[in-house]
């Protein structure tokens, strides 16, 4: 009998994909992996690995959300009598003694629907960008609003839900948590490590595509949220678009009839940095704190661009094909 299930989804993980898989074995779980066009060889590895595969239709756009979605249906086909499902990315390994804490804090809160532990970066020192993931992962435990893509869920209320919201391109856990917490139910964050992930982001193309989405997320989640008493990603779609539109456009439109002295206004990114950094400092070491100061103002310039495909996307009907899914979405913070 399975209680816990576990989906993983990917797309060309590789030798990833492996660890993840091999992560679960010998823990009693009912493991299901959804691929999403992989030519690596990967669907063969997992039905290898002894996982149940399901393979997603090309014909319409890869998502996090239908992955899932498809993973969990596969689960219950297979072992129906599962009360909570594992959610994981197949470029992360479960740690150990995760599934049975996760567990055990579903059982013994039955007002709690999604339970997450520490996430963190496989190899943080490769990279400044893997570092950067690590310190957006390190979210202090305790009751909270939303989840990322890897945690626990009890299986009734997510039934219940409907599920992840299949047509959305990004930013689909937190609208899940967001559903969730309005039909009652609590999300909890735990101190205990819950899985590593292994990034591979060496390049700051790479780095910008992720805060691309995360952009894109905002915009998207705010246009369907932002009017409930949640205000669901406003602030952080109002801090980009003035951090990121309002302030340049300003700046330069003025700077000719001010004989560019409207340019000075381009200096209060410097005050934002200061606050990412003493807001960071009170929890982290210097270092990383101006790691995030650094990162802050093209956060928002590329949050800008998210935003502007998510409103292309939507006026034009065409919002699949602007942005598929290629792995979790960045949470830089929006001061």
């Amino acid at each position: 009998m399975h209680e816990v299930g576990l989906v993983a989804i990917g797309r060309n993980e590789g030798e990833r994909l492996r660890r993840c898989l091999e992560s679960a074995r010998g823990l009693g779980l009912a493991v299901v992996y959804v691929d999403s066009g992989s030519s690596d060889g990967s669907v063969e590895a997992a039905r290898g690995l002894g996982a149940e595969v399901v393979e997603l239709d090309l014909s319409s756009p890869f998502t996090a959300a239908r992955a899932r979605n498809a993973g969990l249906a596969r689960l219950l086909e297979a072992a129906p009598e599962a009360r909570h499902v594992q959610f994981i990315d197949g470029d992360c390994e479960l740690a150990p003694g995760w599934i049975e804490r996760g567990r055990a804090e579903l059982d013994a809160r039955p007002d709690v629907a999604v339970v997450a532990g520490r996430l963190r970066e496989r190899r943080p020192d490769r990279s400044v960008y893997n570092r950067m993931a690590d310190l957006e992962w390190d979210v202090p435990p305790g009751d909270v609003e939303a989840c990322g893509g890897i945690a626990m869920m009890r299986v009734a209320p997510l039934v219940k839900a409907g599920g992840y919201d299949p047509s959305l391109m990004a930013g689909e856990e937190p609208e899940l948590c967001l559903r969730l917490r309005r039909d009652g139910w609590k999300v909890v964050r735990l101190a205990d490590d819950m899985a590593s992930h292994d990034m591979e982001m060496t390049r700051f193309r790479q780095w910008w595509r992720r805060a691309v989405r995360c952009g894109y997320a905002y915009a998207e989640g705010a246009s369907l949220h932002g009017g409930g008493p949640e205000r669901h990603y406003v602030r952080e779609t109002r801090s980009i678009l003035a951090w990121g539109l309002a302030l340049p456009a300003v700046a330069l439109a003025l700077a000719w009839p001010t004989r560019g002295l409207s340019l000075l206004l381009l200096g209060a990114y410097a005050i934002l940095a200061a606050r990412v950094y003493r807001y960071n400092r009170r929890r982290r070491p210097a270092g990383d704190a101006a790691i995030a100061a650094l990162f802050i103002v093209p956060a928002k310039l590329a949050g800008i661009q998210g935003m502007a495909r998510y409103w292309a996307g939507r006026l034009s009907g065409r919002r699949g094909r602007l942005i598929e899914y290629r792995g979790p979405a960045a949470s830089p913070p929006s001061p």
